[in-house]
């Protein structure tokens, strides 16, 4: 298990490329209903820009790429768009492996699986095992997952690992048991479609993160835009809560 330094307790190292981007791939119903299409049409698009995407994080030398798909409030939504989502996951599963796996990315779906049907849980798992080997990118996609959730399965299976240190836990005594416990936390949030808040994803990780909110639709948001994502992270001062001075010292003053 991948033990990763938190941003809370150390001081992650900051390169120009963010190691680790996540998103919330939000507009795909209101991309397909300015084309007077089924909110479907959308979602399908959406798809097809998550191999965009993957490919940008390839070119790029980004390691892991994290996407919101299926958050556990989504099924709130009307019930015949609830079922296309989970036929398209089991399209996408079926089309889309034998091409991440050529391309050397390792596929993993964090989040509460049990509520998926036997099929989509079974090719869940095939994927992650044919992938497993890879380590060009790690691509995570978040599914029935969320930010609240998370942070009580890992607090309920750190109650069961050590039940002795109740009262005393820590951060590292928590971390190991978070569904994204193997990648490090993201250095760059990208939430497409216009919206600016957070959306019960990666609660805990996005501590340090750096934001970055645009109107662009999901369907619409192509490698260019992304460059534009990645060119404001690279404006950004990332302190970790020390000063600016701190941050050009010497490392032995």
């Amino acid at each position: 298990m991948a033990l990763f330094s938190s941003s809370t307790r150390d001081l992650p190292p900051v390169a120009s490329v963010p190691q680790h981007v996540a998103v919330i791939m939000d507009g795909n119903g209101r991309w397909a209903k300015k084309r007077f299409l089924p909110r479907v049409a959308g979602h399908v698009k959406g798809v097809e820009l998550v191999r965009e995407m993957v490919r940008s994080c390839l070119e790029r030398g980004i390691r892991y790429l994290t996407l919101f798909a299926f958050s556990s409030e989504n099924w709130r939504r009307p019930q015949d768009e609830v079922t296309l989502l989970m036929q398209l996951f089991v399209k996408a599963l079926e089309q889309e492996v034998e091409k991440l796996d050529r391309n050397g990315v390792r596929l993993r779906v964090v989040g509460d699986l049990s509520r998926f049907e036997p099929r989509l849980q079974a090719l869940i798992r095939e994927a992650e095992a044919r992938t497993a080997g890879n380590s060009a990118l790690e691509l995570s996609i978040a599914a029935n997952y969320g930010g609240r959730w998370d942070i009580m399965q890992a607090v309920n299976r750190l109650a069961t690992s050590a039940p002795e240190k109740l009262g005393a836990w820590t951060e590292a005594d928590l971390e190991p048991h978070l569904a994204m416990h193997f990648a490090p936390e993201p250095d760059l949030f990208i939430r497409t479609g216009g919206e600016e808040r957070i959306s019960n994803f990666l609660l805990w990780q996005l501590a340090y993160t750096e934001f970055f909110f645009t109107p662009t639709l999901w369907p619409d948001f192509n490698a260019a835009e992304f460059d534009k994502a990645i060119a404001s992270y690279q404006q950004r001062e990332r302190r970790f809560g020390r000063t600016s001075e701190q941050l050009t010292e010497p490392p032995d003053a």
